[in-house]
């Protein structure tokens, strides 16, 4: 057993505490307090940060590690250039994606895995397309969520998958992370495989992951079936004879309409949800993964955040993926959160975005995600600068306080810091 202790400990379920400290054994977390508190309560070894602050490791709850080269993997394949719409970038997307071999998904996930590491992260809820890539994951730091991603309309080869991935899930494996599943977005799945999908979900009593109202395009397919999605997508990836009839309806209104939206299900982006969907997204339970940078560098508009929190719909952070992001920064992304959605959001409320939220809407807040009795050892060291308060403390760390420390089950991660988050 160790004592960690801080000028601040901060477990995001309650509030600072100042001059707190953590009792850790065994990799887990065992009781909190003041370090005065726990020292006349037990005699073991006192590790002292004074000047710093104590929080939870980083909870990113959507990334696709395995598009982390995607930067470079543009120019080598001589595919560099700008998508003009969302639909567009899809398809630059899976231009890329089938010139790649399995060494190079490898090291772009490993590349990925070192990078949320080294800022902070160190649970992810991951999009899992190539499921050969999961001893990757399973021998890495690291823990989580892997949602194995589903996609396809033609019946013969989702009968096909949905075999493979009822074996995948049976001999799953993952280190520290635990199975999920994704069907990925409203129009990429057949209205049977969402139900399957959502069966399967089921029986294996796990959470799943869906890209819900991304971009406008999504919204004029579900309308009446025409736009980029319908004219462009489809036929690149030869699914025309599945444009389905107009549904004169939102993605999420058809979704509901399926019984494929509950309490186990987490949306992500969310941007042209209408009133009626967001009350939809209450009313069964879905939580939400917000992901404002992604939305930002794809032009595909603005969540409607205020909507959402006023509603009372658990909210989470994600940074997607390199291919839509330059960074897998959460800190960046909080940053970001509270420069656009200026006054929506308190500095104490994007960190639970980024720790417990994100924790919640990966199913795996019994685990992780704040500072709590019983959960994994898994906290950063930040440095603090001098006089800061507690009304400033949380604002201080995440504008500007550097990491000093990186902890995964109670242990230093090696090589993670120092360097700013």
């Amino acid at each position: 057993m160790v004592i960690y202790a801080a000028s601040y400990l901060v477990p995001v379920s309650a509030p600072p505490v100042p001059g707190g400290a953590m009792l850790v054994a065994e990799g887990r977390i065992v009781e909190t307090g003041t370090l005065a508190a726990l020292r006349a309560k037990y005699s073991v070894p006192v590790h002292d940060f004074p000047g710093c602050a104590i929080l939870p490791g980083l909870v990113n709850a959507h990334t696709h590690l395995e598009l982390t080269h995607f930067p470079s993997w543009k120019i080598r394949k001589d595919i560099d250039y700008s998508p003009r719409s969302y639909v567009d970038w899809i398809i630059q997307v899976i231009k890329i994606r089938r010139t790649l071999t399995h060494q190079e998904l490898e090291l772009s996930v490993r590349e990925g895995l070192r990078i949320c590491l080294q800022s902070g992260t160190t649970t992810v809820g991951e999009i899992l397309t190539e499921r050969l890539l999961l001893p990757v994951y399973a021998d890495s730091q690291l823990g989580g969520r892997l949602f194995f991603e589903a996609i396809g309309h033609d019946p013969a080869r989702s009968v096909e998958l949905l075999t493979n991935l009822d074996n995948a899930l049976s001999a799953f494996s993952g280190g520290e992370f635990l199975p999920g599943l994704s069907p990925h977005a409203p129009h990429t799945l057949s209205e049977r495989l969402h139900g399957e999908i959502r069966r399967l979900a089921r029986e294996q009593g796990m959470p799943r992951m869906i890209h819900l109202a991304e971009s406008r395009e999504e919204s004029t397919f579900f309308f009446d079936s025409t736009g980029k999605i319908a004219e462009q997508l489809y036929p690149h990836v030869r699914w025309e004879e599945y444009l389905p009839p107009p549904r004169r309806s939102s993605a999420t209104a058809w979704l509901d309409s399926l019984d494929l939206l509950d309490g186990e299900t987490t949306a992500v982006h969310c941007v042209h949800l209408t009133p009626a969907d967001a009350e939809i997204l209450r009313h069964r339970g879905v939580r939400v993964v917000l992901c404002p940078r992604s939305n930002e560098r794809l032009d595909v508009g603005r969540a409607p955040a205020a909507m959402l929190k006023k509603l009372g719909i658990p909210l989470a952070l994600g940074t997607d993926s390199l291919a839509s992001n330059d960074s897998l920064s959460l800190w960046d992304e909080m940053r970001y959160l509270l420069d656009v959605f200026s006054g929506v959001f308190s500095p104490s409320e994007a960190l639970s975005m980024a720790t417990l939220g994100a924790a919640q809407a990966l199913s795996l807040a019994d685990r992780v995600g704040s500072l709590d009795a019983g959960k994994r050892a898994d906290f950063l060291v930040a440095q603090l600068p001098c006089q800061v308060s507690v009304e400033e403390l949380t604002e201080s760390f995440i504008h500007t306080a550097d990491l000093r420390g990186v902890f995964m089950a109670g242990y230093p991660v090696d090589g993670a810091v120092p360097q700013q988050p």
